[in-house]
């Protein structure tokens, strides 16, 4: 069976890990901090906080947004994404609006999202579907809301390509609150755990608080837990050194994955756009890192079983989120996502797909289901 997903980890990591493990220290430490000085490194920004998973992240950017706007109750968010998007909406005490999504990309619908604007709406929530960024200068454009993107699938994509040496284009530095997973089978990670990046220096060290109980652990006092005066609530979402240490390692092997992905992307583009087939392949522009490679198919239930039965692996990755009951009284007409969600599959794409495989997999679509 060709995988959708295989868990990347540098050889190293176990070495790097017992160092740690018979340190005498495992939490929050001098690794972490190594960690988060090479991301800073990678993004070239100094606004990011690592954390213990990609909600965690989530729901730290929707606490400061909430502290932000107190009085405001809705978020605009996509029901196409893991149900950990919109249930870290739930969490941090706000109510949902759907947003419709583009069928030809399967990230949230700038226009739909202009329609959903209330003066009670806080912030809208993006998702880069399979590693393509959203279109958050027009969403921004549109609404001058504050964005939270999700970027549990973007680690290494770009916002526009060429990409130049100027990382600003790197998603992740829009200027928005940008939460990373490093979850088990992302393009990075940490066995689990995820990275929020803040707009500005105030919110980057409002995050460092709240992510350990809101206590300051910078300070010069002798028994910080006992002394500092806690000013506001936190929570315990900081990540430890044991994750940190997979980190480091995986980091550098990350972006040889990450080429991967995308030329195996470009392999399918080529060939499953240059042949008369029962699919349609995504419209995205450059730049995406392809953590999933999604397709749309006809007759999608007897196209996954064929496939299974010839050896590859395929999945829809995520149900629509607006119609699972705890969110029932969300409910609203969203006729792009109805028309996409019964084709919607996806195939194996990453780094461990060989060009074998790939051509294989562009053999069993030719032969039909």
């Amino acid at each position: 069976m060709i995988p959708l997903f295989k868990v990347a980890m540098n050889p190293t990591a176990d070495k790097s890990v017992g160092k740690v493990l018979s340190s005498g220290f495992i939490g929050q430490g001098e690794v972490v901090e190594k960690f988060e000085l090479d991301l800073k490194i990678c993004f070239n920004n100094p606004y990011l906080v690592t954390v213990n998973s990609g909600t965690s992240a989530l729901t730290l950017a929707l606490r400061i947004i909430k502290d932000k706007h107190p009085e405001k109750k809705y978020i605009i968010s996509t029901p196409l994404t893991c149900t950990a998007t919109n249930w870290a909406i739930l969490a941090a005490g706000f109510e949902i609006i759907w947003a419709d999504i583009e069928p030809n990309t399967l990230n949230i619908c700038p226009l739909s999202v202009a329609k959903c604007v209330t003066p009670l709406v806080a912030a809208v929530m993006v998702v880069h579907w399979g590693g393509a960024a959203a279109d958050v200068k027009k969403i921004k454009a549109l609404t001058g809301l504050d964005i939270i993107e999700d970027c549990a699938h973007a680690f290494g994509s770009y916002y526009e390509l060429p990409a130049t040496q100027d990382e600003g284009t790197k998603v992740g530095n829009s200027g928005n609150y940008c939460c990373f997973s490093f979850q088990a089978i992302k393009h990075l990670t940490t066995g689990d755990g995820g990275m929020l990046i803040l707009p500005n220096e105030e919110e980057y060290k409002k995050a460092k608080l709240l992510r350990w109980y809101g206590i300051d652990r910078e300070g010069d006092r002798k028994d910080f837990r006992c002394e500092e005066p806690i000013k506001d609530w936190g929570y315990k979402f900081h990540m430890n050194d044991i994750n940190a240490a997979i980190g480091i390692e995986n980091l550098k092997i990350v972006g040889d994955n990450i080429r991967r992905h995308i030329n195996n992307a470009g392999f399918y583009d080529y060939w499953l756009n240059a042949n008369d087939t029962k699919i349609n392949t995504l419209d995205y522009d450059e730049g995406s890192a392809y953590w999933i490679y999604s397709i749309l198919v006809e007759d999608r239930d007897n196209f996954q079983r064929a496939m299974k039965n010839r050896g590859v692996m395929t999945s829809q990755v995520h149900e629509r989120n607006d119609l699972h009951p705890c969110v029932a009284k969300y409910r609203t007409e969203l006729p792009n996502l109805e028309k996409v969600i019964g084709k919607l599959s996806s195939i194996p794409v990453g780094w461990w797909v060989t060009d074998e495989d790939r051509e294989y997999i562009v053999e069993q679509i030719k032969k039909g289901w």
